[in-house]
């Protein structure tokens, strides 16, 4: 397969690229030009205020280097990824590389941590950035040494010439001497290493935000606190969403505060309509501590009329998903080749299977909060946020203010998950700031961070195959119900469907049912659940679609290998050719299906898949399940598992987890190792124990003891293998682990016991209740 060296893949515009400083004894930047032309040099730019700084990099007269970057640290170390990029081409001294989260502002770039896409999207605008900077100084010291540039070179931070000679990065930037102006078509053609090259990417370097985290300098939004300073604590209504106060005779709201009044440190209450939608209405008590505004919450008395989704449940959501996938008119195509209908109808084997997700919680460790005040004009807000860009004017048009005068100051996340891609927090505390005229800091306690969650969808999906009279699958119909999470929270993302009916469809809720297999009759129907939208309003929980598409697919693929008496991974493998579609010309997905097929038989040559399928003994089985996440940007992933069932219990046990991830180039093994740890394990306590139901339009779990993530007690052995091919790009590793374990899951169940579980989560009632049947 071919390899894609580092040249020219990060965007550029016509602005000239700067490296120089402003004055002698001042720091290095690396930045734009604000005019699409420079004349003169860096620092006349500089002195002129002509330059604006980009997430890259400084550097101090001491030496020391600091990477800026405008993506969030939630635990999944991505700093420290990016600045491995940067170092490899600027050839400073890792012992003297920091990292800064700046606060968002449009002038450093997009503030977006989400997708697994970080380091894909940061990888070679770093590389440039350090390039860049690497060739001035070399430029800069080589003049200082009287020596060529073609004589000297860098390490370590040091430029050094003929001879010997030497001059630190610290020292030229102390002159003021390093000044240098690139232009777009300069940084484009800006030489790069070659992969063979590396001595930093791709290495194991322990992540930089470690060392603040364990002795406790790393802030997080939790954390922060202003003198004068208010609690606010939302009294909620006993539906999700959709209730309101009712009003009396005389238009007032029906709120009564008189049992607050008695509890101490109670300040008052404000009331307001949710401006953006991600509530209806806010009744918030303030207080002067934190149990205090509980307490006083409990006892606000509010009359709330409870609005359309009183009634609804859980059950309700499910059951008009099921009848939206049996209306063959409902929604639209999001994935087309060939005629399925004419195919399935002429197939001589045809099956078909339903498959059930239920509402999941992200629960990260750290609850929803946000501190917000006004000062001179402005609102600064201190709260975690993975989607600053979008954040920081969804809070300037809810206050009425330019987006330059919301500061939405960067924090360490304890958590995110997807979590942090919502403003629900720093809404209600910016309107509670402005109303009382002091700070006011929201907690989420635990039964809200549940109850109030964007929760993962309920979906069902039903999978048609037509086989032939030789096996081969010739017609696959994958039809998914969900509420869409783009209609509320991000509906740019929102494409028409791919028929003639031109549905509105989201990628985000259907992406994984448009896979690499080489079916040559293949649908992909979008349905839109509207109940659920309106009643549980989705949000985007760690690998949000592949989640659920991947796990009918290839449970139902395994279902059709094994009808067919194919073995499954051969089965697999035989749609797999990079051909057609499937022969991709995205540069992150070079390779195509040919990528995804030689996980799969890497995985099964490290399991011993085909020694141990259906050969393990009575209860104990083995499965295999292969995704490849998003289609543009895929991560070529295959988990297999290896498990036991009791028969007498419905208990399964899973003894060990294979993961087998391509990333094309891993930045940092250990990293990456540690994200596809993290994945598997998330993907597993999906897979066997998490599951949130609803009844009067509210969630029933409020809290660890009536929802059930998986313990550290429970977690099986996890063999974790990275391919790392240096030279191609890098794709994401925080998300695509978990999308194999529930179908590789259910596969495995079947190997064991000769029963399929297709209704997650898989609990021993329901895998008991199978084997009764």
């Amino acid at each position: 397969m071919d390899t894609i060296e580092r040249t020219t893949e990060a965007p550029v515009n016509r602005r000239s690229f700067l490296i120089g400083t402003a004055a002698a004894g001042a720091g290095l930047t690396f930045s734009y030009s604000l005019l699409p032309a420079v004349t003169g040099s860096a620092s006349e730019a500089f002195a002129a205020n002509n330059w604006t700084p980009v997430p890259s990099f400084t550097i101090e007269p001491t030496g020391i280097i600091t990477l800026h970057t405008p993506k969030s640290e939630m635990g999944q170390h991505v700093g420290t990824a990016i600045a491995q990029s940067l170092m490899e081409e600027l050839e400073g001294d890792w012992r003297d590389l920091r990292i800064d989260y700046p606060d968002p502002a449009p002038k450093y770039g997009v503030f977006f941590t989400a997708g697994s896409l970080s380091v894909l999207t940061s990888f070679m605008g770093a590389a440039q950035a350090g390039a860049a900077g690497r060739i001035a100084l070399i430029e800069a010291g080589a003049k200082q040494l009287g020596q060529n540039a073609s004589d000297c070179h860098a390490s370590k931070g040091w430029v050094i010439g003929k001879g010997g000679k030497k001059i630190s990065y610290g020292q030229l930037v102390a002159m003021g001497k390093v000044d240098k102006v690139y232009s777009p078509d300069d940084l484009k053609k800006m030489p790069l290493k070659k992969a063979a090259q590396y001595t930093v990417v791709g290495k194991p370097i322990p992540a930089l935000d470690i060392p603040p985290k364990v002795v406790g300098r790393a802030n997080y939004g939790i954390d922060y606190f202003l003198p004068g300073m208010v609690y606010g604590k939302i009294a909620r209504p006993p539906v999700r969403i959709g209730a309101k106060p009712k009003k009396g005779a005389d238009g007032k709201e029906l709120i009564d505060d008189t049992e607050a009044k008695k509890v101490p440190g109670y300040l008052q209450f404000v009331s307001f309509a949710d401006p953006f939608g991600i509530n209806t209405h806010y009744v918030i008590a303030i207080a002067t501590n934190f149990p205090a505004a509980i307490k006083a919450a409990k006892a606000i008395k509010v009359d709330w009329d409870l609005g359309p989704n009183a009634d609804v449940s859980s059950d309700q959501i499910l059951q008009h998903a099921k009848d939206l996938v049996n209306d063959p008119n409902a929604g639209g195509a999001f994935w087309l080749i060939g005629d399925p209908k004419k195919a399935l109808a002429a197939a001589p084997l045809k099956m078909e299977a339903e498959f059930i997700t239920p509402l999941a919680s992200h629960q990260p460790i750290e609850p929803m909060n946000a501190l917000a005040y006004l000062e001179n004009g402005k609102l600064h807000i201190y709260s975690g946020s993975q989607l600053q860009i979008a954040h920081q004017p969804i809070m300037a048009g809810i206050m009425g203010m330019k987006p330059e005068n919301v500061l939405l100051h960067q924090v360490y996340i304890g958590g995110g998950f997807g979590r942090r891609l919502e403003a629900d927090a720093m809404v209600p505390a910016s309107l509670a700031a402005r109303a009382v005229g002091k700070p006011v800091k929201v907690i989420y306690t635990r039964d809200e961070e549940f109850r109030n969650d964007f929760y993962r969808t309920i979906t069902y999906q039903r999978l048609q195959a037509g086989v032939d009279n030789k096996g081969n699958l010739v017609a696959l119909q994958h039809d998914v119900c969900a509420a869409f999470s783009a209609v509320r929270a991000a509906p740019d993302l929102l494409k028409p469907s791919i028929d003639k009916k031109n549905v509105k469809l989201d990628s985000t809720s259907l992406d994984g049912s448009n896979s690499w297999y080489g079916v040559p009759n293949y649908l992909s129907r979008g349905i839109q659940n509207d109940i659920g939208q309106r009643a549980t309003p989705p949000g985007f929980l760690r690998s949000v679609s592949t989640g659920w598409t991947y796990f009918a697919l290839e449970s139902f693929l395994d279902e059709v290998a094994h009808r067919t008496g194919k073995d499954p991974v051969e089965f697999r493998l035989s749609m797999l050719k990079a051909v057609g579609p499937n022969k991709s010309e995205v540069p992150m997905a070079i390779g195509g299906a040919d990528r995804i097929a030689a996980v799969i038989k890497k995985a099964a040559q490290i399991t011993d898949f085909h020694k141990k399928h259906g050969k393990m003994g009575p209860g104990r089985g083995i499965g295999l399940a292969a995704t490849t996440h998003f289609r543009d940007t895929p991560t070529w992933t295959c988990g297999v598992v290896e498990l036991s069932v009791d028969r007498s219990t419905g208990q399964i046990m899973v003894h060990k987890i294979t993961t087998v991830m391509d990333l094309g180039q891993a930045v940092n093994m250990d990293g990456a190792k540690s994200q596809c740890e993290g994945g598997t394990l998330f993907g597993l306590s999906l897979a066997l124990y998490e599951k949130a139901t609803m009844h009067h339009g509210n969630l029933d779990q409020t809290n660890f003891d009536t929802y059930f993530p998986l313990r550290i007690s429970q977690a099986p052995e996890v063999d974790v293998h990275i391919i790392s091919t240096p030279g191609l790009p890098p794709v994401g590793v925080g998300e695509p682990a978990v999308t194999t374990v529930a179908p590789a899951v259910s596969n495995a169940v079947f190997d064991a016991v000769g029963v399929r579980p297709r209704d997650l989560p898989f609990t021993p009632d329901k895998i008991k209740a199978l084997l009764k049947a």
